[in-house]
């Protein structure tokens, strides 16, 4: 098969959670267990940090790898979902996995894979951990997928675990209380490696607490410690909720020798050493054009306050959302002195334009439907003057089909 060919096979024959929701979601362990046993255990073979949260697991991963990359280690990334190019989710020292070694891990344990009926997210954690193995990384960033206790990058012992922030996505798998989310969250957590939670909640530190003490962990709250103020190459504000934790994470890693340097380097170069995109990236000056990847309540919130803080002529907001996210709850954060554009991304979950705009009127938002991300980015682009300003978010398809 050919990158194309096998990319195809990957997404379309088997579930996967991002294109088909609740239904591609397997909670169980029995299938990532199963591949690394058939793939000699490749994830005992290198060392690794672990980050999960519903918020700003992904900005600390690549912050994490950044900095390690800027000490000198070989450093592998992985992370979900991709936007562009599925090669985005594993990367060492930045660069992404090779086509050849994608194509051949598939051709050669495709009759393993269609035999045990294993997920989309099983086959490339198996990928990414046979990767590193393979190239023999110092340390892997390794990012949850979803939830965490049963999460397929669950099976590895990291040197140190990162939660970021606990809020209100996929409820319909992960619970509907911020205690049961953390709940699932927690289950990283692992005996005697140390945790550090990044965002500290009175509803949900109990928790933690009594997961790490279960497990004889020690557990860090990062928003109680003192840390140097950082310059950080990642647009936004709220990259400083991100901070700490990823600061508290480094403090906690033994064996691994990081200067002031490196800190101020790798926070400063992320977007050069690890290739993140989608975090407040600007794509256009006159007029400006950010995009945000946030979906969910806490993550809107805080991206959309920070709209508060532009300066524009008018704000034009090219949004577009899955059918499985509530997105009442979420509507009202978004301001009412707009222009928007409405959109369906191009993915089976995608919510129809049409839809998505009448439930948009009560709220007062107001604007067209268009029948593709390309079309509502096209129009606003044309409708905006230089002193505007262009949002694009809601999901990170429409971010995706933009860039």
């Amino acid at each position: 098969m050919t990158y194309k060919e096998t990319l195809d096979w990957m997404f379309m024959q088997l579930p996967m959670y991002q294109h088909k929701g609740k239904v591609a979601f397997n909670a169980k362990m029995d299938g990532i267990n199963s591949l690394v046993i058939h793939l000699n255990n490749p994830h005992k073979e290198f060392k690794s940090i672990h980050v999960a949260g519903t918020n700003g697991k992904g900005s600390s991963s690549h912050m994490l790898a950044s900095v390690l990359q800027e000490a000198g280690f070989k450093v592998g990334l992985y992370t979900s979902p991709h936007l562009k190019d599925f090669r985005e989710r594993i990367r060492i020292n930045g660069k992404k996995v090779e086509k050849k070694y994608v194509v051949d891990f598939v051709k050669e344990n495709q009759d393993f894979f269609e035999m045990k009926k294993l997920s989309f997210f099983e086959m490339t954690v198996g990928l990414a951990f046979d990767y590193f193995a393979f190239k023999n990384v110092d340390i892997a960033i390794i990012e949850v997928g979803l939830g965490g206790r049963l999460d397929s990058t669950n099976i590895i012992t990291p040197e140190v675990s990162l939660i970021t922030n606990i809020g209100f996505d996929h409820t319909d798998m992960l619970g509907d209380t911020l205690k049961k989310i953390a709940y699932e969250k927690a289950g990283i957590v692992k005996p005697n490696v140390p945790v550090v939670i990044s965002e500290f909640n009175s509803e949900t530190a109990s928790v933690f607490r009594e997961k790490a003490a279960a497990m004889n962990a020690k557990i860090v709250f990062a928003e109680e410690k003192e840390f140097p103020i950082y310059k950080i190459g990642l647009l936004g504000v709220y990259q400083k909720k991100n901070i700490k934790g990823v600061l508290a994470t480094l403090k906690e890693l033994v064996g691994f020798k990081i200067g002031e340097q490196h800190i101020v380097k790798g926070l400063e170069n992320v977007i050069q050493n690890t290739g993140l995109m989608g975090r407040w990236q600007q794509i256009g000056k006159s007029p400006k054009i950010i995009c945000d990847t946030a979906h969910n309540k806490e993550g809107l919130e805080i991206v959309l306050n920070q709209l508060l803080e532009e300066e524009y002529n008018h704000l034009h907001m090219v949004i577009g959302f899955v059918k499985d996210k509530d997105i009442s709850a979420i509507l009202p954060l978004f301001p009412k002195n707009a222009t928007y554009y409405f959109c369906k991304p191009k993915i089976f979950r995608g919510l129809d334009e049409n839809v998505l705009l009448k439930q948009c009127l009560p709220f007062k938002l107001e604007g067209n439907s268009y029948k593709s991300v390309n079309k509502a980015f096209k129009s606003a682009k044309k409708q905006a003057s230089k002193d505007d300003f262009i949002y694009v978010g809601g999901s990170n398809f429409v971010v995706a089909e933009v860039l």
